[in-house]
């Protein structure tokens, strides 16, 4: 069936500045880490993407080793593309990443030019499209000179493969160093995407931190595993369900999922059901929250197995305001045990 882009698709959806610079991003943005490889249905695929767009989420991210098989994900989205968002292209952000695990030998992850720009190449095929909007660094590389990372990155943008430049789980100092290199090349660091959840605060650590860096820079930030991989939602309330990612031991271990810890996740649903929110949607929604100060979070990158799922979460934008006792609930509720 023909896809028909609805009318009001942009009436709801808060678009906020990448850092300083002239492109804006959804609050909620669209990840296809787990859901769009050749294990999952072709149909709900395409039933998510096309919700998403209708909802106002124009930003579309993948990774070249995404899937099962790696890879995947970017050729099931390019058969997407073709079939439904070709005519919407100048509406989608659609990004890309290089550095993790795609390829056998020594060229197939990590930073080097060679693995990055080949990799860049074969992402575009898989997908179809002329460039990307967005092309990151996916991880940094420990013997890889810094110069050469952000030079594949400036090449890339530079030749028109790429419109801006992105990294991920770059830590402060390094996140500086390659915004230092970037802009003296002429290619600006647009975009920082770290793990970030009510869990998982690494980001805020530091002097400065990686949002305090960023603002010096002028870069912003997308928010990865904002549900702290299923915990924050409802999902382990109640225990541990046979076909979950814990259970399956797939980058959730339930090792993880202690008593004390679940307690705290199971205090923290109580306070988003007095909130009118489900975990989930409070859980982004503290991504995403209003502050006194610019919000150093662009766009919270969510994932989602269903069309009801996408749904439920991108409704977190309904109620992006806490009061202070919330946000000490909160606080209270995420400090881990000591040792």
């Amino acid at each position: 069936m023909t896809f028909h882009a609805a009318d009001n698709r942009y009436e709801t959806m808060p678009y906020r500045r990448v850092g300083r610079s002239g492109l804006k991003l959804p609050a909620i943005s669209l990840g296809m880490w787990h859901n769009f490889g050749d294990d999952k249905s072709f149909e709900i695929q395409r039933n998510i993407l096309r919700r998403a767009f209708d909802l106002g989420v124009t930003h579309f991210d993948l990774a070249n080793n995404y899937g099962p098989p790696a890879g995947s994900a970017e050729t099931n989205f390019g058969r997407h593309f073709k079939d439904d968002f070709a005519a919407h292209r100048n509406e989608l952000v659609i990004s890309t990443k290089a550095g993790y695990d795609m390829w056998p030998g020594p060229y197939g992850e990590w930073g080097s030019r060679k693995s990055l720009l080949n990799s860049l190449d074969s992402s575009l095929t898989r997908m179809g499209l002329d460039y990307v909007d967005i092309f990151y660094s996916h991880r940094p590389d420990p013997e890889t000179p810094m110069e050469e990372t952000m030079g594949a990155l400036d090449y890339a943008v530079r030749s028109g493969k790429a419109l801006y430049a992105g990294i991920s789980s770059y830590t402060p100092a390094q996140t500086l160093e390659a915004a230092r290199i970037l802009k003296e090349m002429g290619t600006p660091l647009l975009i920082h995407q770290p793990s970030y959840s009510i869990l998982n605060r690494w980001t805020e650590d530091g002097e400065p931190n990686l949002y305090e860096t960023l603002d010096t820079v002028g870069a912003g930030s997308i928010a990865f595993s904002p549900l702290a991989q299923g915990v924050l939602t409802d999902r382990y309330l109640k225990g541990i369900p046979a076909d979950s990612r814990a259970a399956k031991e797939h980058f959730l271990h339930g090792s993880d999922l202690t008593e004390e810890k679940m307690g705290r996740v199971r205090a923290l649903n109580d306070l988003a059901g007095e909130r009118g929110q489900s975990l989930a949607q409070m859980a982004i929604a503290w991504i995403l929250r209003e502050r006194p100060e610019s919000s150093p979070v662009t766009s919270a990158l969510i994932g989602a197995s269903s069309v009801s799922q996408l749904e439920n979460n991108v409704a977190a934008i309904n109620n992006l305001e806490f009061s202070e006792g919330e946000l000490r609930a909160i606080d209270a509720c995420a400090v881990e045990p000591s040792l």
